[in-house]
Formats: structure tokens, sequence, C-alpha cells
């Protein structure tokens, strides 16, 4: 015991090190990304969708279409920061989107925004699964949904902040003769081009070049990972071949395909809210008989997402202390899935919203959760690929879910269909988790317990 405790020490410290040095300012990256590829939502309610003459399916395809630009690049982006390290790899890419999302600023037609939109696709392509995958070479698993949670708070923290701040710079309609919404794409704009000049410099690639930590520390974790990485490649050696780090495997893995799936599923619900939410709430004061001022449907627009960050947190201490589960998948999937199809019968925009941030709380509990798992039985050029692939299935379903949700509410007049949609795929990520975890589970006879079902799919 005596012996364990320096040890531990280090780990505490090495740990803690990471998660204020790292963990903040890569948040931060993602807070602005998110911003970013979501500001459009915030757009099209306040003047962009008449100024453009858009149409529900056009606005929705417009939403989706970022996403075609960024499947295109999504895996070869992802083997590009494998090789040539995180800090030149995530800066461009933040240098290079924010220079795409400043020319939002002009946009005048529905063919220019469609071409802006996937090109900022293409511009960001790689840096989330980026960001995961370079969090999950600084500290084991064991530490991993601790880590990736304080991260994704990131992203509802984007519309709890983004949403007024996009109010506000709205409302700035006239500055240097833009309209408000233009006013706004220019000063969410300039930030990832900020960050992505200071991220050169700040970031660093692996524990063994950080500085910052003690010789110890550095020794821990550099230890710790390498005997991780070696038990993945040597675990299983005859059955589990995609641990290997090779390219190839990752995508014949029958994990990474069932885990995309999920992951499908959630992304889904996540964008169908991200980006039709405000226009929903401007749409209550024609269902409702009521007026919103910029400022008011800003400010209702962040209220499901303060919960969400709230549950995220503790949702995601409560995995790392007690061990992730399937359940803590499954279980939002299925909360969401359930609580979607009912906001819009509701019969207030309170009680509307009151349902909207169940979901939205069950979304936000299951991603960072979600994320840890690729990480356990991926290494090398596998990790990267396939990190990249799952989170490429969360990009079809984010076109989807903006073009479909969009293309229903013109042809239903309403959107209740693609709400039930959204239920559907949500229920569909929790049936997917729990036959993973029933084909999977094994028995251990000293404990009579199960092993963790996310640990193995052959």
């Amino acid at each position: 015991m005596g012996a364990d405790a320096p040890v531990a020490a280090v780990e505490r410290t090495a740990i803690k090190k990471v998660s204020v040095r790292l963990v903040p300012f890569v948040a931060l990256m993602f807070f602005v990304n998110y911003l970013d590829r979501t500001a459009v939502s915030f757009a099209e309610p306040n003047g962009m969708g008449a100024d453009l003459a858009l149409t529900a399916a056009q606005f929705g395809f417009a939403s989706g279409i970022f996403f075609l630009g960024y499947i295109v690049l999504e895996v070869p982006s992802n083997m590009a920061l494998h090789r040539f390290g995180a800090r030149r790899w995530l800066a461009r890419i933040m240098v290079t989107w924010g220079i795409v999302s400043l020319l939002f600023t002009w946009v005048d037609n529905s063919g220019q925004l469609y071409t802006l939109r996937f090109l900022l696709g293409v511009a960001e392509a790689g840096f989330f699964p980026g960001a995961i995958l370079f969090l999950s070479q600084w500290v084991p698993s064991r530490h991993r949904t601790k880590i990736l949670g304080l991260f994704y708070l990131a992203q509802p923290l984007t519309t709890v902040l983004g949403a007024p701040l996009a109010g506000w710079l709205i409302g700035h309609h006239g500055l240097f003769g833009l309209e408000g919404w233009r006013v706004m794409f220019l000063f969410v704009s300039i930030p990832a081009i900020l960050l992505g000049v200071i991220a050169w410099f700040y970031l660093i690639d692996k524990p063994a070049d950080a500085k910052w930590l003690t010789p110890d520390e550095r020794d821990w974790l550099t230890d710790a990972l390498a005997t991780e990485n070696a038990r993945k490649v040597g675990h299983d050696d005859t059955r589990d071949q995609h641990a290997k780090g090779d390219l190839k495997t990752a995508f014949g893995s029958g994990r990474v395909w069932v885990l995309a799936l999920v992951y499908f599923g959630f992304v889904y619900g996540l964008y169908a809210l991200a980006f039709f939410l405000p226009t929903i709430i401007n749409g209550f004061q024609d269902q409702y008989d009521t007026t919103f001022s910029v400022m008011d449907k800003a400010w209702i627009t962040a209220i499901p997402y303060l919960p969400a960050a709230v549950v995220l947190f503790f949702w995601t201490r409560h995995a790392t202390r007690h061990g992730t589960r399937t359940w803590h998948v499954a279980g939002p999937a299925v909360v969401g899935g359930v609580s979607i199809p009912l906001a819009l019968s509701m019969g207030s925009p309170a009680a509307t919203i009151a349902v909207i941030t169940v979901t939205a709380c069950s979304i936000f509990a299951a991603l960072p959760v979600f994320w840890s798992v690729p990480s356990r039985f991926l290494t090398g050029a596998a990790a990267a690929a396939g990190i990249a692939l799952i989170n490429t299935a969360g990009n079809i379903a984010g076109f989807a879910a903006g073009y479909i949700t969009g293309w229903l509410k013109d042809w239903t007049g309403a959107y209740y269909v693609p709400l039930y949609l959204v239920g559907f795929f949500m229920l569909m990520s929790a049936v997917l988790m729990i036959w993973l975890s029933a084909r999977n589970r094994t028995a251990d006879p000293a404990s009579g317990t199960d092993q963790e079902p996310m640990e193995a799919l052959r």
C-alpha cells in the first residue's frame, strides 16, 4: 500500500494538469466550432430566411449540406492528424474554417449559401474526431469518460452562451452597413482564426513533450498509455485483429459499424434540435398568438441546454466512478426517443420547451460516455480511422436531420412527423446498444458479474 501511494499521487496530479491545461482550451475550440456550424440556425429566423427567400426545405438543405463536405474529408483528415500531429492539424482546421465562415457575411442567394455551407464542412472536416482522438491519447481509459465529459460541456454551453450572443449581435443591425444576421456571422468567425493561430503554439502532441508536467508525471502517463496500447494490440490476438492499429481493420470491425449506427441516432436528434429549435420557437408567435423579441427568442433557445450541461457533468461523473455500462448510453436514448415526439403536443411554449429540455439532457448525457468506448479497443491508425468513421455516420445524420426535417415540415405543414422520426432514430440507438450488450456479455465465474459489454464485439 505504501508503495502504491506515490504512484497514486503522481496519477492524480498528472490527470489534474491535463484537465486544467488542455481540456478547457480544446473545449473552447469546440465551442467556437459548434457556434460557427450552427450560426445559420440563428440567422434564418432573424432575417436571412427572408432576405434569401428560403423555404424550410431549402434551409434544411443548406443546414445539411455542411455534412456532405465534412464527410468527403473526414477519414483522410483524421489520418493526416495522426501523421502530422494534432497541434499542426487542429490549428490548420480552425484557421481555414474561420476564413470560410467569415465569407457568410456577404452571401447573397441560396446558391452561394449552399456553396459556403459545403466548403465550411470541407474546412472543418476532422476537427471533432481529431479532438476526441487527441484527448484520448493523453489519458488512460479509466479517466477518459471524465475528460471527454469536460470537453463535451462546450457543446450545450455553446447554445447557452452562443444563442444570447447571436441575438445580441443580430440586434446590431446596420453596423458597418450590414443586416443584423450578417453582423453575427462576421463576429462569430474571427475567434476561430485567432484560436487556430494560438493552437499552433499552445497545443502539444504527446505527454512526453509536455514541459508543464514533472518528469514523474510524464513518465507515468507515457508508461500507462504505452501499457494500455500494448494490451489492446496483444489482447486475444487471434480474434481481435482490429486492435492492431491497421487502417483496414478499423473498417472491418463489427464494433465500429454498430457504434456508428448508434451515433447516427443520437446526432440525428442533436442536429434536428440545433438547426430547427430557433425556427420552432419563432413559430410560437403565430401558434400561441404571442410576440418575442430577437433576444427573447435567443434566451428561449438557450433554456434546454443549461440543464443539459448540468446533467452531462454529473452523468459522466457517475460513469467514471462506477464504470461505463450500456445503460449509460441506452437509457438516455430511450428517454430522448420517448420525449421528443411529445414536444409539439404540449399546450404552451413553456411546456414544449420543458419537454425539449428533457430530450436535450438525454442526448448530451449519453454522447461523452459513448465517445469513451472506441478508444477502449482501437489504437494507432485504427483509432484515427475508427473514430473518424463513427463520426462520419454522425455527419450523415447531420445532413439527413437538416434536409429531412425541413422537407417533412414543408410536406406536412408542421413539425410533428419530423420529431416522431427523431424519436424513432434515438430508440434505434437504444436498441442497438442493448443488442450490443446482449451479444457480447460474458459471465465472470468468480464474481458472477458481467464483463463490460462494450469491450468485445467479435
